[in-house]
């Protein structure tokens, strides 16, 4: 991606820089899904530590996620109200000190809360860091790049978090993983002021700094802030005046949180059992009653018209799709590599290497794929390749005779090169015609189906038992929205020609 320059709605250049700010924030959003997926593979060596039951170490290992997706509309509301850069330091923040306190745990609930902590404060960063990528980026085109790139990032951090947390857990300690977050935020809080726009763009006029005088070409605008070096910043009034819809936001945040913890309580209690059914019918109807309060509110949380078009859907349900298999596959393998094969935890680890080179470099091509044939056709093939690779590691990834070379490794290509593709590709298709004013929610929703997809299909495909089973039957649901992402737009078509 080259550097280029944000233009605000006036027409000014604010010199920010784009490339800088755009890695700045890359890196965090890598290191929110890196964290998520970091205690993946140590989880074991916790459990030891603190001598836990299973239920103990499944709540410990999703309470990050329900927090982070509990709270990401309400987080995306935020960024849209008070500015992506102010919303963004408030999370970093937060996050920054839920990933200090982890460490320093001397026992399980003080470790459980630093998790659901650093939760709360990736809820608050994830969409304010996309707000932030759409003032940098408000041409379409540019915008559409940049999420290309940016659609892949999350896949990437998680697999980042199971390679390094293994090797990290092997040299050192489980404690040892945290360091990650904090060096990032740290780093972010403090390249923040000097790369990033002050907020997000919103509707109304840009606001004036203080010391900044009037542009003689725009009559009422402000001359751009220059910073240190040559940068400049511009200003501009976040959506003031709207209502934060806090019963919305309350009912969101308890419906998906209580259904999600139902869903996770799957892998330790049968489906039937109170402890599954109480919190996930609970859940379910604290949705059931968010979707009639956003109907009748005159400014929602979540505005039903935003969930309507044909193409968001589509974007939504690849990258929740894509999430949930590419956590099935991490989970699924680095059990059977240590228990059935014995393999250690930085053996296992290492054995993914190949699944973050094939991402890597299937990542550096989506833009230039998505700019040729549209987001539409990159996500449909992304999704056909990744299916190809389920297939493969449900037939022979798991039979310990066949060796690693023709048994693993050829599913462990195909699959991150496909959902490196998919990714891109939904994340332009879901952020495709959102107004610069709704950036946030778009990247609360966009962050919520990459959080629900793996809670929601991830316990689905575990009831149907085995190894192989889940990760075949992922197979044929990749295929099936491949085949519906890529003839969709033809019967569109067809339906007009008619």
């Amino acid at each position: 991606m080259t550097t280029t320059e944000a233009r605000t709605d006036s027409g000014n250049t604010p010199g920010v820089r784009a490339r800088p700010a755009f890695l700045l924030l890359g890196g965090v959003q890598t290191t929110l899904i890196f964290t998520l997926a970091s205690l993946a593979v140590p989880l074991p060596r916790i459990g030891a530590a603190f001598r836990l039951d299973r239920a103990e170490l499944i709540l410990l290992s999703a309470a990050y996620g329900l927090t982070f997706a509990g709270l990401l509309l309400l987080g995306g509301r935020l960024a849209d109200r008070f500015g992506g850069r102010r919303t963004l330091t408030v999370g970093l923040l937060v996050f920054g000190a839920a990933s200090v306190a982890a460490p320093l745990a001397p026992g399980y609930e003080a470790l459980l809360a630093a998790r659901f902590g650093q939760g709360v404060g990736a809820a608050l960063v994830a969409p304010a860091a996309m707000a932030l990528l759409r003032a940098l980026f408000p041409e379409p085109a540019a915008y559409g790049r940049a999420m290309a790139t940016w659609g892949g990032l999350s896949v990437l951090g998680a697999t980042a978090g199971n390679l390094l947390s293994g090797v990290i857990a092997a040299v050192s300690s489980w404690r040892g993983t945290f360091a990650v977050p904090v060096a990032v935020t740290l780093a972010a809080l403090l390249l923040a002021p000097g790369l990033l726009p002050t907020t997000s763009p919103g509707p109304g006029r840009p606001l004036r700094q203080p010391g900044a005088s009037r542009s003689p070409d725009l009559p009422g605008t402000s001359r751009p802030l220059r910073h240190p070096g040559g940068a400049s910043r511009s200003l501009h009034r976040p959506g003031t005046g709207r209502s934060l819809d806090l019963p919305g936001a309350l009912l969101a945040t308890a419906g998906i949180t209580l259904a999600s913890y139902g869903l996770v309580l799957t892998d330790a209690h049968p489906w039937a059992s109170a402890p599954v059914l109480v919190p996930l019918s609970t859940g379910l109807a604290l949705l059931a009653a968010f979707g009639a309060v956003e109907r009748r509110t005159a400014d929602p949380l979540l505005p039903p018209d935003f969930l309507r078009d044909g193409r968001r859907a589509l974007g939504l349900a690849a990258i929740g799709l894509t999430a949930a298999g590419t956590a099935t596959v991490f989970v699924l393998l680095s059990l059977a590599l240590q228990q059935q094969r014995g393999w250690s935890a930085l053996l296992t680890s290492a054995a993914f290497v190949p699944f973050a080179v094939a991402l890597l470099g299937a990542g550096r091509l989506a833009g230039p794929l998505i700019g040729r044939y549209g987001p539409g056709r990159v996500t449909g093939a992304g999704l056909g390749t990744a299916a190809a690779g389920l297939g493969l590691l449900a037939a022979t990834g798991f039979e310990t005779s066949v060796p690693y070379a023709y048994g693993l490794l050829p599913g462990l290509l195909l699959l991150p090169a496909g959902g490196a593709l998919s990714f891109a590709g939904a994340a332009v298709l879901a952020t495709r015609g959102v107004p610069a004013h709704h950036a946030g929610l778009a990247g609360g929703v966009l962050n919520t189906a990459m959080e629900l997809g793996p809670t929601v299909v991830f316990a689905a495909l575990l009831t149907l038992g085995g190894d192989a089973v889940p990760l075949a039957t992922a197979a044929a649901l990749f295929a099936a929205l491949a085949a519906v992402t890529v003839l969709a737009p033809l019967v569109n078509r067809a339906n007009r020609a008619g």
